[in-house]
């Protein structure tokens, strides 16, 4: 065997600059190193943990001294749970990041003219802005090295201890909390998460109290089995909370304990409108092949946008922040520059949200979705708003946006892409070449594909609008909107 290379600690390093994924860099012997947790102007000593060709990747093993701009994080599991990564950095200088994010991933990738940019949307709630959490739920708990220190020493008979997460009798390894990065089968437990409305705590921590006091066993995701296995929570600004809690009956009697969870819950917290759960016996998580079943209430939410009213199911997509979605759709609507005699086409429609938006000041909105549940969705979302000059379409997007369907439809005035972090298919890119619309409002939650897909609709259109919108601080995600014009 090779022996390990040793990495290299570096001294009193200056941090530089934001980076990419919510992390940091400086320099190195002419490398880039990229470094977590940390902001512009701290110095530390770095353990290099990666070393790569052109970059490296370390971490901070000690403070020499904090930055002036250095904000003091406000969650106690910040640095652990592996989100919200910028709680340290001043919001102010979140913004900034994520503005020059849009401006070098579309300047670097798309290579394309591109006009003088907006100033980022900010969002209003920096705290409780989310209306959707996922918690796991795992008999395998993942311990830090301070946390594993301070537990009991080792007796013969237990089983190795480690930071990999080993079991040993000596702890209660049971846990509800989010799953930390590269350990799929490692959860980091939660005591309160400040990414939504307090009561999703309380509700939380009530389950996992209920869980311990009656034995009931949680997931063992190598080994498939265990019945508490995951808890999904959404919220409404109309009020309303629903809470979906996924099992794994291994027992004949678990079916029997886990409605007598339910009905513990539901009594204790009148709050929640709607409460369901499933038999997940499937390997991941995912329940949109699922059947859900209803134990309180009618089975959705109602989420307010506007003069509009949106039913949102447990496997309804929706913008987990609320009150930027209707800023985000905002600008998308006013990029469309619709007149009321317009054709618009909402690819990627979803549950039909931006097309039922946009509907009021259009003549006629086509939306097209791989995902027929979501096509229900939007159609009964259209019936719910007394919208009738919408039309929505379940397919692949280059199989339904075909001439006949434009015939059909009319040709597209404007098309709205909002497409998912992959960005666009290039078959889908050439059919609405094909289709040659006036203009284009691109929707993006991730500025490097969007760049990649904007360089390719160049040969046809010109960029002339472009609009950053924060959606999730505290992270270094940015969502951002583009209106391209056809040229003459």
């Amino acid at each position: 065997m090779t022996k390990k290379k040793t990495l290299p600690v570096l001294e009193g390093v200056t941090i530089e600059k934001v980076a990419a994924e919510g992390k940091c860099l400086f320099h190195y012997n002419e490398k880039v190193v990229f470094v977590p947790f940390c902001v512009p102007g701290d110095i530390a000593d770095i353990q290099i943990t990666r070393k790569k060709h052109s970059f490296c990747e370390g971490r901070v093993i000690r403070f020499v001294q904090y930055s002036a701009v250095r904000e003091k994080p406000f969650c106690t599991h910040f640095g652990i749970c592996g989100g919200c990564k910028w709680q340290n950095l001043p919001y102010a200088e979140q913004l900034k990041a994520k503005q020059q994010q849009v401006l070098d991933q579309l300047t670097k990738i798309g290579k394309i003219e591109l006009p003088e940019f907006r100033p980022i949307l900010g969002s209003e709630k920096l705290k409780e802005y989310r209306n959707k959490l996922e918690f796991g739920c795992a008999n395998r708990r993942w311990y830090t090295k301070e946390e594993l220190d301070q537990l009991p020493p080792k007796d013969s008979s237990a089983e190795d201890l480690s930071a990999t997460g080993q079991k040993s009798p000596h702890r209660q390894d049971n846990c509800i909390g989010f799953h930390i990065t590269g350990a799929f089968d490692k959860i980091y437990p939660i005591e309160k998460c400040w990414l939504m409305d307090d009561l999703h705590n309380r509700i939380r921590n009530e389950i996992r109290d209920f869980a311990f006091r009656t034995g009931m066993t949680f997931f063992d995701v190598r080994a498939q089995h265990g019945l508490l296995r995951n808890i999904m929570f959404r919220n409404s600004n109309s009020g309303e909370w629903m809470v979906l809690i996924q099992f794994h009956y291994d027992e004949p009697d678990d079916e029997t304990r886990a409605k007598a969870l339910l009905q513990h819950i539901a009594d204790q917290f009148p709050q929640i409108s709607t409460l369901l759960y499933v038999n997940n016996q499937k390997c991941n998580d995912t329940i949109g092949d699922l059947d859900i079943q209803v134990f309180k209430g009618k089975g959705f939410i109602i989420q307010e946008m506007g003069a509009l009213r949106f039913k949102v199911g447990p496997k309804s997509f929706y913008q987990t922040n609320t009150e930027q979605a209707f800023r985000l759709y905002s600008v998308a609507r006013e990029f469309a520059g619709l007149t009321g005699t317009e054709t618009v086409y909402d690819l990627y429609t979803g549950t039909g949200t931006i097309a039922n938006f946009v509907a009021g000041q259009a003549r006629k909105v086509v939306g097209i979705e791989y995902v027929p549940e979501a096509i229900e969705d939007a159609k009964e979302n259209s019936r719910l708003n007394g919208i009738s000059n919408t039309r929505f379409f379940a397919g692949d997007m280059k199989d339904i946006l075909t001439d006949e369907l434009i015939r059909e439809n009319g040709h597209p005035d404007v098309i709205i892409t909002d497409p998912p972090r992959a960005g666009m298919h290039p078959d889908v890119i050439q059919v609405i070449l094909k289709a040659g619309p006036e203009r284009i409002v691109y929707v993006s939650c991730n500025p490097a594909t969007q760049a990649r897909d904007l360089s390719v609709l160049d040969t046809a259109y010109k960029v002339m609008q472009v609009q950053p919108v924060d959606m999730f601080p505290h992270t270094p995600h940015v969502e951002n909107v583009v209106l391209l014009q056809k040229r003459k």
